[in-house]
């Protein structure tokens, strides 16, 4: 009998399982897809000579993220690779904005569209430093961050204090409008906000733009060498030669409960693991409460609660394998490995409204990622291996375009979807459907079908929206991995601090299930020699 079962093999799963087995628990980690990475995998199925990764591809909060640093993973056998240029903004006219590591270049490209606007940019970075170090704490340490956050309190102080925490709420067109003159610092920040589910009106979405900018510009967006993947590979490497146990292909039907305590999953097969200690699920929020536990099992109120849980946009990808380099019409894209595609703000907002409508955008904003640019392995010289994907509502009212779109997704809707993604690419790109050499289209229902936490290609476990973050995440007075159910935590994105793959839930949900194993009355220096005697290895 393992000391805990793992539910689900995606990045938080396995950073959880890993965290477990270096602190001496046996683990054993059930994943129902034929392989393990959840929506961090690679295939070769657009064309056999081209790398394509099937949902998630770069990687900043990974870079970022202390949980995964503290890993080590390069150790066993992950390697980054970065783009020329982290990311770009074209517009139909030929201009550019450009996110680059380096502040100067970043800059540079924003004086084009109004000189000083690269010095407001330095503004924006220069307190991000001041910051950085307790935000990423924070950011990645269970709700409430008591210690982080006191010093992030501190810091702000210094940073300007209300006035800083009002820029951080802002809604990104009004941040953009009140740091920048020119149209480049606003994209920038706006296209980085619709990376989750915020439009450019939406509360906090100023902040998440920012955080999303400075992360780019201090540690890029970075793709795994090999394709997605290798990420996985590491994680799974690392496990298995600590003793951890990964068991593909077994799904999890049933969270076995005996007397208010999880004691093992049930699996399809009707085999029962059982846990002597824990279990953890990297699954979906209502998959966990609608799904795996019975109605008996939780508080009354929180059935009601889960009715109110929202779910982030739904998403529509297509891959392509090219015959050559993007044709964009400003060049300075052609180096970026991540570029937005929507003619300005106000293009964003238009989308955003759609969504918010329920209608299928007629100019849906595309993100557009250029992987052979972003890694040289990914497909043959003078080639590209491409993907964009944009959002679509979850329950379609209408069609913004004239195609008629109704959601409902068959093999001639996907089609007509895929197009139309084609088209806002030649807005930016003339030519760029004379390159298609092949293309993937994965639709809502196939996003969800590699991984059932996807919920319609829903990609962040649940909104961004203010509403649902910290101790509203999952549901209200949660925001700790902890679950009403003893010994059962919560290890998905559904839990604070949400989407991104960065590992934070997971170790969240795996520090948690220690401590409440801890044995009482030791000091830490106890508690490590008395891991050392367990796993007969240095801590």
């Amino acid at each position: 009998m393992p000391d805990a079962v793992v539910v689900g093999a995606g990045p938080n799963g396995l950073v959880a399982a890993n965290l477990l087995v270096d602190a001496g628990w046996s683990v054993e980690v059930l994943e129902e897809q034929p392989e393990p990475g959840g929506a961090v995998r690679h295939d070769r199925g657009v064309d056999p000579a081209f790398v394509s990764d099937l949902c998630s591809a770069f990687y900043p909060l990974a870079a970022a993220s202390p949980v995964v640093a503290g890993l080590r993973l390069e150790e066993h056998g992950l390697r980054w690779s970065h783009a020329p240029h982290v990311l770009a903004h074209p517009l139909t006219d030929g201009s550019c904005a450009v996110l680059d590591r380096t502040l100067d270049v970043t800059a540079a490209s924003l004086d084009a569209f109004a000189p000083g606007d690269g010095d407001a940019w330095r503004r924006l970075h220069a307190v991000w430093e001041r910051l950085r170090p307790d935000l990423l704490e924070a950011l990645f340490t269970p709700f409430p961050p008591v210690r982080s956050g006191l010093r992030l309190a501190a810091r702000l102080r210094g940073a300007g204090g209300l006035r800083m925490a009002r820029t951080m709420v802002l809604p990104v067109r009004r941040l953009g409008e009140e740091e920048f003159r020119g149209e480049g610092g606003r994209l920038l920040l706006a296209g980085n906000a619709l990376h989750a589910d915020l439009a450019p009106e939406a509360a906090g979405s100023g902040g998440y733009g920012w955080l999303m900018s400075m992360l780019g510009q201090t540690y890029g967006f970075p793709a795994p060498a090999g394709g997605a993947g290798a990420l996985t590979e590491a994680l799974v490497r690392r496990l298995r030669s600590r003793g951890g146990s990964l068991r593909c292909g077994e799904r999890v039907d049933r969270i076995v409960v005996r007397q208010g305590r999880a004691v093992g999953v049930r699996t399809a097969g009707g085999e029962t693991v059982a846990a002597r200690r824990a279990v953890l699920a990297d699954v979906a929020v209502p998959a966990l409460y609608g799904e795996l536990l019975a109605p008996s099992e939780l508080p009354p109120q929180l059935p009601d609660d889960l009715r109110r849980f929202q779910w982030d946009f739904a998403t529509f990808k297509v891959d392509w394998a090219l015959d050559g380099p993007v044709p964009w019409r400003a060049e300075r894209a052609a180096g970026a490995g991540t570029v937005h595609l929507a003619d300005g703000v106000a293009e964003l907002t238009r989308f955003a409204a759609q969504l918010a409508t329920g209608e299928v955008p007629d100019r849906p904003f595309a993100l557009f990622g250029q992987m052979t640019t972003a890694d040289a392995t990914r497909s043959p010289q003078g080639t590209e291996s491409a993907w964009a994907y944009t959002h679509v509502p979850h329950e379609v009212t209408g069609d913004a375009g004239e195609e008629g779109l109704t959601g409902a997704w068959d093999a001639a809707e996907q089609e007509r979807m895929a197009d139309r993604v084609e088209r806002q690419v030649e807005r930016f790109a003339p030519g760029f459907r004379s390159r298609v050499r092949a293309r993937r289209i994965l639709a809502p229902p196939a996003l969800e079908a590699l991984d059932r936490n996807l919920k319609g290609g829903a990609i962040n476990g649940g909104t961004t929206a203010m509403h649902q973050q910290l101790f509203f995440r999952p549901v209200p007075g949660t925001g700790r991995p902890e679950t009403p159910v003893r010994g059962l935590f919560l290890a998905s994105a559904g839990a604070h601090p949400g989407g991104g793959v960065h590992g934070a839930p997971g170790a969240n949900a795996a520090r948690a299930a220690l401590r409440r194993h801890r044995p009482p009355g030791l000091s830490a220096a106890q508690r490590l020699l008395s891991r050392r005697d367990r796993t007969g290895t240095r801590a």
